[in-house]
């Protein structure tokens, strides 16, 4: 832990492909681990690591509930302390959507933490860039108004394997200009430029639809690849999720 002390609690969220534990101070998070998330011995060798004790505090939160609820169960046979957020209600946040229980509680964690870092009365889109893309709208009054969901690079990628007869499952680790000379390529510009595409438009309907200032914030596992082909100035946030979570403990 390069000499720090843990002086405030340890974050987590379980994802689709990652967890993520973060060392809080009281306003921020300063050190990320990404762990693989069916792997106990992983998170025991971070646990380790980390030099954790059993006064730990934990702040539980994520959108994979069986992993979530594995992870829970594994952390209260060590710390004394293990907190779960899994309900929109546990949030300091306006929710003005139809059914704001069937939102993913990791889009909400996005405005809680953006709420304290946008500028006043400025609105703010958030484009969360992991196995799906979200890119949500928040008011510069702070209320999260919904957004919109579609595949990430790799799902994308998958789709097009998984649902055609001859087309390969290609690695999406590298952004190609079309036109792709070859199928590999072809699926690599495509899958590519329809994310950044689709974020591109999508803050395009947005400003339509409001015209207001904004700022953009940006994380997920792909968000330094998406933030270079974008045309619009964003803050790239890789703790925004895990802030969220430490700034909705109760």
């Amino acid at each position: 832990m390069r000499g720090r002390s843990v002086s405030g609690p340890i974050v987590v969220d379980v994802g689709n492909t990652r967890i993520k534990w973060g060392l809080c101070s009281s306003a921020q998070v300063w050190s990320i681990a990404s762990l693989p998330p069916d792997d106990l011995g992983a998170l025991l060798k971070q646990w380790q690591e980390w030099k954790l004790q059993r006064d730990q505090v934990w702040i539980v939160s994520g959108v994979h509930p069986r992993r979530r609820d594995t992870l829970v169960a594994w952390l209260k046979e060590r710390s004394d302390s293990v907190e779960v957020l899994d309900s929109c209600k546990q949030l300091p946040l306006q929710i003005e959507v139809d059914h704001p229980e069937k939102v993913g509680i990791d889009r909400l964690l996005n405005a809680v933490a953006a709420n304290r870092r946008r500028q006043e009365n400025v609105a703010a889109i958030l484009i969360d860039a992991g196995t799906a893309v979200t890119v949500d709208y928040l008011d510069g009054a702070g209320v999260f108004r919904g957004g919109a969901i579609f595949p990430g690079f790799g799902l994308m990628a998958s789709a097009l394997h998984d649902y055609t007869a001859l087309l390969p499952i290609v690695a999406m680790d590298e952004a190609v200009l079309p036109p792709g000379a070859s199928t590999v390529h072809a699926i690599q510009a495509g899958v590519f430029h329809a994310v950044v595409g689709g974020i591109e438009r999508l803050i395009f309907e947005y400003q339509r639809r409001y015209p207001t200032a904004f700022e953009i914030f940006l994380t997920g596992g792909d968000a330094k690849r998406v933030s270079t082909r974008l045309h619009h100035p964003v803050h790239v946030w890789p703790e925004m999720t895990l802030e969220g979570i430490l700034h909705s403990r109760g």
